[in-house]
Formats: structure tokens, sequence, C-alpha cells
């Protein structure tokens, strides 16, 4: 797979990610107070470098140069973050960083899309600790909103670092222990099946709806399905669980999408969902991977995956 292919695809997707006006984030029409549609467009495309470094790493490793403990994962995220934070002032992608730079490198080691997950999940296993401690100087850099603090291997205690490595714990194993909190961990462990699941969603419903209308459905669907551990971070898992059951009712017509937009800003950012609009974007890297292009019809942008 072309090294630009990629790169465009992992940019693409998020930029699209963050511009379709979806129900409580950011969008082409929404901004919070302090973070903007231009965070995002600033800091999407300030990776592009680190992400190229990812994919000639790949190929390293892909022709025995490299082993795979000598992928440097958290290295390359840790890059990518702080290349981000230059560009802007905000935490607009961390999560999105997070869960693409693996699967950049998959699809360079991989047959096909497919195959990059477990190439992906390889790469994670075989992660050494120094990943690890690379990767909560990346977290320190975002300062994501809802990490714990006084737990162990607390991410902002010095401690931390010695903890890791007395302890041994690579990427994988620091996944197996925050899964329950953040759902990008669970993608790691998981091979990205809910990322690839919304891919082939999104795949079907690009036939029958408009772009930006495919788009909402298939998040307004994943609301309902998932808890989102950013909200539950920083609300509680009873306002998460409050989301999933207007996201129901919005799918099923209870509620309108401008009624449910403004319950999830009504208590400005503290319902922002986080973790699945990082799955959506990968996801949508993913459409473009595929070949995503868009035409206009009536006015409308739809996305079509075929030859011209």
């Amino acid at each position: 797979m072309e090294r630009f292919k990629i790169v465009r695809a992992f940019v693409l997707g998020p930029l699209l990610e963050a511009a379709i006006p979806k129900p409580g984030n950011v969008n082409r029409y929404r901004d919070f107070d302090d973070l903007t549609l231009y965070n995002f467009l600033f800091a999407d495309t300030a990776v592009i470098g680190v992400y190229y470094e990812a994919i000639k790493t790949a190929e390293l490793l892909r022709k025995g140069i490299l082993g795979f403990n000598e992928a440097g994962i958290g290295e390359l995220i840790k890059r990518a973050v702080q290349a981000s934070r230059e560009a802007q002032d905000a935490n607009p992608n961390f999560g999105v960083i997070t869960l693409s730079v693996p699967l950049i490198m998959g699809m360079v080691l991989g047959r096909n899309m497919l195959d990059a997950r477990e190439k992906a999940r390889l790469l994670l296993e075989e992660s050494t600790v120094r990943d690890s401690m690379e990767f909560y100087r990346a977290i320190r850099i975002a300062n994501p909103k809802g990490i714990p603090s006084g737990v162990k291997y607390d991410v902002y205690s010095d401690d931390s670092f010695r903890e890791l490595f007395q302890d041994g714990i690579n990427l994988a194993r620091l996944a197996e222990m925050s899964c329950e909190r953040e759902l990008i961990f669970c993608e790691w462990l998981n091979g990205y099946e809910l990322s690839y699941g919304t891919f082939g969603r999104l795949y079907e419903l690009i036939k029958e709806l408009p772009l930006e209308d495919a788009v909402v459905r298939a998040f307004l669907e994943l609301l309902a399905e998932r808890e989102d551990t950013l909200i539950a971070r920083k609300a509680g898992r009873e306002e998460a669980e409050r989301v999933r059951e207007k996201a129901r009712e919005a799918l099923e017509g209870r509620l309108s999408l401008d009624e449910f937009d403004a319950f999830m800003r009504e208590k400005g950012d503290l319902r922002n969902p986080g973790s699945l609009a990082d799955v959506m974007a990968v996801s949508l890297s993913l459409l473009v991977l595929r070949g995503l292009r868009m035409e206009i019809r009536n006015g409308k942008v739809w996305g079509v995956i075929g030859r011209l």
C-alpha cells in the first residue's frame, strides 16, 4: 500500500469526523469555549510527518531490519502528540493518534486492511516498557480530561516510571489494565473490532444516505450501543448511561437531532463524546483507505466508493 495513500487516509478521516455535525461534538457549525474546529485542523495536519515516519519504520520491520520490539510505538505516539500540541493549544486528537499509529504500521505490515488489525495487535504485544514510558509522557503532553490520580501507575506521578519498569508493563499489559476506563485500549486489545465494525456500517450507509447523514446515523448507533468512556470519566457512569438512553430515543425518532444535540451541550462539554468520536475518526480513515471519494448531488455531499 502506498505511503501517501495511508497518510492521507489517516489525516482526512479525523478531519471529516471533526467537520461533520455530530451531536455533542465540535463540528463545522459548533465549537466549545476551549475547543474549536480550528484546533482539529491544525492538530490533525500537524501529525503528517510522524505518520510518515511510522510507515517508514514499519517498512524496516517488514524487511526484518528491525524487530517488532524495536518499533518504538510509544515514542511515535509521543512525537505525534507533541507535534499536535506545538500546532495548537488544546487536546483534540490524542485518542485518534493513539489508535492510528499502530494501525498505520499494521497497514504496511499486513497483506490487506483486515490483516492490518492482527499486525497492529502483534506490535502492541511485542512493545516494551520503554514504549509505555513514552506513552505516559505523551499523556502528560496531551493532558486529557478525566485521567484518574492516586491509582497504580498514576500517569502524573514520577513513581509510575519506576513501577512500570519494575513490573515490566508494556503497552499490551497497560491496555489490559485500562480497558474498562478507556475504550481506546479495548480497541488495541480486540484488534480494532469496533472501528472496523463502524467502517463496515458506514460502507453500507453511504449507499443510502448523503455522507453527513450516514456518519451521524452511525454515530447515533455507537452512542446508543456503547458507553463513551470519556463521558464516564468526566461525568460518571450514570451520566454516560443517560447519553445512551437519549441516543436510543433519537434513533427511534422520539427525540429530534436538534433536541438530542441540545441535551448533549446543556452542561458544556461534560457530555462531549470523545472515545466514540475517536473510533469514528479511525473508521472514516478506513473508509477513505477503501477508496472513498465525494460527489455533489442536488446540493448534498455523497460519499462514493468505486471508480469514476
